[in-house]
């Protein structure tokens, strides 16, 4: 998630350096937010594909790889796609469209800073979380690859009378 808002709040400075109309307004607000749900969508496309591997007995650093050329695809598309919508808002072509220029910006930003750091940094984090996941059960002295789905137990039913 900051990912997207280093680059969001570094495209409104920079933009705010050369257009003067640019600055962190509501509109840009409302594009972080919507940035927020983008990234969060692309990590978690990232981090189930590798589970998903990882539970068919595939080594945490080949799932890795796998989940990034297979979900590649998927997350550039959307977004590219995201920045060719956001582009003509960005751009400010008319004098009404000036009020949401920020927002633009804002986004376009966000978006690029976000694509490059997400399939760099959350596979890294994921190998670094998984690692003390591994360090943990080391310590109780539970399996180490056990990547069983969490055991939920259901509640009993009550009696209605």
């Amino acid at each position: 998630i900051p990912l997207a808002m280093v680059g969001a709040l570094a495209a409104l400075f920079v933009g705010g350096l050369l257009i003067p109309s640019v600055s962190l307004n509501i509109f840009s607000m409302i594009a972080i937010i919507m940035l927020l749900g983008l990234v969060t969508k692309n990590s978690i496309l990232l981090v189930d594909y590798t589970l998903q591997m990882m539970r068919k007995g595939m080594p945490r650093d080949e799932a890795l790889k796998a989940a990034g050329r297979v979900r590649l695809r998927p997350i550039l598309m959307t977004t590219f796609a995201l920045i060719a919508g956001m582009l003509p808002v960005a751009l400010a072509l008319t004098e009404v469209g000036k009020f949401r220029q920020s927002m633009g910006i804002a986004m376009e930003g966000g978006l690029i800073s976000s694509l490059v750091l997400t399939l760099i940094i959350v596979p890294s984090v994921f190998g670094y979380v998984d690692d003390f996941r591994l360090w943990i059960r080391r310590l109780s002295g539970e399996e180490e690859n056990d990547m069983a789905p969490i055991k939920i137990t259901p509640k009993k039913k009550r009696n209605e009378n």
